[in-house]
């Protein structure tokens, strides 16, 4: 069966981004060290990071057979070009499917309009024993509440933003949601990652 994992960088105070959607030093570190890897070999652009970095990442993610996003990240990155920036195919939840996108005939992009739960159903289907990797956010967050994630990767970079786009978003108040200790842990260069299972009652 799929696993599902929801996964981003985010700064100390809990934020993925700025108000405005900058992102500081948040993804420095994936560029400032000596060594040089991909997710998977369609990616054009490589990371460098540190080897403690490298091996958590490769070791955390080691079979992205789908990527599920919301439509704010699908419209800030312009879908990566066309080209998934890890697995094989990307869901993403959207209320409507873009018109007019220049990759629309080609990329392996799939538009899911009637929410969260249907597209990580959709991709667990794809991705067979595959890993789905959620983003956080607000996808991320109803996925959580809805007990759809099995693992939590928090790649914390030693900033403070103030406010923000939250890590957990959609969270509302009283919704309580046990994590294990830290499953593993590494630190990089101005990044510690973490990685948590999700207690189930």
């Amino acid at each position: 069966m799929a696993r599902t994992i929801m996964g981003a960088v985010v700064s100390l105070d809990g934020y993925l981004a700025k108000l405005n959607g900058e992102i500081g030093p948040l993804f420095e570190w994936y560029d400032n060290g000596d060594v040089e890897w991909r997710f998977s070999e369609k990616q054009e652009e490589s990371a460098r990071t540190t080897k403690a970095s490298k091996e958590f990442m490769e070791s955390v993610y080691t079979d992205i057979g789908a990527v599920v996003i919301g439509r704010r990240l699908f419209d800030e990155t312009n879908g990566w070009g066309g080209v998934p920036a890890a697995g094989d195919r990307v869901f993403v939840v959207t209320h409507s499917v873009p018109r007019n996108w220049e990759f629309a005939a080609t990329a392996p992009f799939t538009f899911v309009t009637d929410g969260v739960e249907s597209a990580i159903e959709q991709a667990k289907e794809f991705t067979g024993d595959g890993q789905v990797d959620v983003a956080a956010g607000q996808v991320g967050g109803q996925a959580l509440r809805l007990g759809l994630i099995d693992q939590v990767v928090m790649n914390v970079v030693p900033v403070v933003f103030g406010a923000g786009r939250p890590f957990f978003a959609a969270m509302g108040p009283g919704q309580d949601i046990l994590f294990s200790n830290p499953t593993k842990v590494a630190q990089g260069d101005r990044v510690t990652h973490l990685l948590y299972d999700v207690r189930r009652n």
